[in-house]
């Protein structure tokens, strides 16, 4: 049997030949005629809640990397896979920043996703393709420590965290962590009650709350969630603290060049000092270099605090479009709700580089934090509307691909065509975009293509009757006979003389039309 100290090795070698893949490519203004017209880029979100704890989903992964290549996706958000509470943990409840799957911690050396060496086979094989991989850095707390340790708080108010409700006072907090699995190996740092600066259980008493530390004060420069945000849950990290900070950044570098991520997901944005995320986007553009991407987790559903976070960062940071999901919801289950408004007061209208837009994830799916359902029908429109349209960088969902497990079981959405809308904006969502969006329950828009990808495509929704709509898809296509990609539009559509079609839907559905002879089109209906 190879020396798994030997293997790791050479996986990181053969990780750094080669080339880095970072933050989606914009689509600008050059001569399309002499530039190229960028690829549009599309992220899948690779993990949903109750994947099996079976230590095997790097292996799925990685045999999955190719086909979803193949369908245009380029980058694949992992999950946090730091070494968590125990083998069954999703990395939320995370232990140990450095280790990936390497010690014998917290009940056995995998974790829920499988081996360090099992990992980092999958960044191999997602290198060889040319997908990027982001990491979950889950960065606000730590959970199940080694020890406990007698510390002073008092108790706030769990509705209104600055609201101080007794007086000092002792409890044994859960705040040693030795990390005795792993020893001193990628970092010497333990962490104390020192180190954090609230926590909620108190193990003298067994009595749960919130519980600051006396000597120290939530972070100012968080969100503003029952009347601060800073705590969130388990032993809440005090980013003030000079060796949390200079640890946590350290780990960044380390992360990025030890497996060769092209960008992270920061969870919890809001919950921590966002003075420090600054800090550490910054140390990782200085000390590892690449154009690293960094999406941000900031879940509220107005659009004013999202907006007003992303302005004070220069690196252009992203976050997730939290507000758009809502009126998918929203309008998904409204009879007759107004359509044209599907974009108001969303991140995608108002910072569109900077919004990554979605219809589901690992927090709103049924039975979780955020549960926000969108009605089955909708679905497939809500994803038309973020993959084949011009502004926002979408991320589809790994139960909406593949379907969902555990105590509320779905099949794959979308009828099982989700691929193909993802391969639809690979191949053909590109150049001009006319709206029609001059009824309330049937919307519609054209991509014209460009130069060097002209083929183009026509999106009919509704989401009550059936419908149709009369759009130009120009000139250059008169005399072609377009079809729906997804088998739900009626017959075919003939382009007239003047560039004109007139394109239907199904009820409560959605139609993408494009030239049947279109090049791409036989490689639809394969993932």
């Amino acid at each position: 049997m190879a020396d798994p100290i030997i293997l790791l090795s050479s996986l990181k070698r053969k990780l750094l030949s080669f080339k880095h893949f970072g933050r989606p490519a914009a689509e600008g203004k050059a001569n399309r005629e002499r530039n190229p017209t960028p690829d549009n880029v599309t992220m899948l979100q690779g993990f949903e809640w109750n994947i099996p704890a079976d230590q095997k989903h790097w292996k799925r992964l990685a045999s999955a990397i190719a086909g979803l290549k193949a369908v245009g996706i380029d980058n694949l958000w992992i999950p946090p896979g730091c070494k968590a509470s125990s083998p069954r943990g999703n990395g939320y409840d995370i232990y140990d920043l450095y280790d990936l799957g390497e010690f014998d911690q917290k009940g056995g050396v995998a974790t829920k996703f499988g081996t360090k060496e099992e990992l980092l086979e999958m960044m191999v094989i997602a290198n060889e393709v040319g997908m990027g991989v982001y990491w979950d850095a889950v960065l606000n707390h730590k959970a199940a420590a080694d020890s406990t340790e007698t510390c002073s708080v008092v108790e706030v108010d769990p509705k209104d965290r600055n609201k101080v409700i007794s007086k000092p006072f002792q409890i044994e907090a859960w705040m040693g962590f030795d990390f005795p699995g792993r020893g001193e190996k990628y970092s010497s740092q333990k962490y104390h009650w020192q180190h954090f600066n609230g926590t909620d259980f108190n193990a003298a008493n067994s009595k749960t709350g919130i519980y600051r530390i006396h000597s120290k004060q939530w972070s100012e420069f968080v969100g503003d969630e029952n009347g601060n945000a800073d705590y969130m849950m388990f032993s809440n990290v005090d980013y003030t603290n000079e060796e949390v900070k200079q640890d946590v950044k350290r780990w960044g570098e380390w992360i990025c060049r030890e497996i060769g991520i092209s960008g992270m997901r920061l969870d919890a944005v809001q919950h921590y000092s966002e003075v420090f995320v600054r800090e550490f986007i910054n140390h990782i553009e200085r000390y590892v270099g690449g154009d690293h991407f960094f999406v941000g987790e900031f879940w509220v559903g107005d659009v004013k605090p999202l907006k007003k976070y992303i302005e004070r960062f220069s690196h252009g940071l992203s976050l997730f479009d939290a507000p758009l999901l809502y009126n998918f919801s929203r309008i998904s289950k409204t009879r007759g709700a107004d359509l044209t408004k599907v974009f108001r007061h969303t991140l995608v209208a108002v910072k569109p580089k900077n919004a990554v837009t979605l219809v589901m994830n690992h927090d709103t799916q049924l039975g979780q934090t955020v549960e926000t359902p969108i009605k089955d029908f909708f679905v497939p429109l809500a994803y038309a509307l973020i993959l084949l349209r011009a502004d926002g960088y979408p991320c589809v969902f790994y139960g909406d691909l593949y379907g969902i497990q555990g105590e509320h079981p779905s099949p794959p959405s979308c009828g099982g065509k989700l691929a193909d809308l993802v391969l639809a904006r690979k191949l053909y969502a590109y150049g001009q975009q006319e709206d029609y969006f001059d009824t309330p329950n049937c919307i519609a828009w054209v991509r014209r293509g460009t130069p060097d990808k002209p083929d183009g495509l026509v999106v009919v929704m509704s989401n009550t009757k059936a419908n149709k709509k009369k759009m130009l898809v120009g000139e250059t296509h008169r005399g072609e006979t377009w079809t729906d990609i997804l088998g739900w539009g009626l017959g075919e559509v003939k382009v007239d003389e003047e560039g004109y079609g007139v394109f239907p839907c199904p009820r409560a559905g959605v139609a993408v039309w494009i030239n049947r002879e279109a090049e791409g089109r036989d490689r639809f209906g394969k993932l």
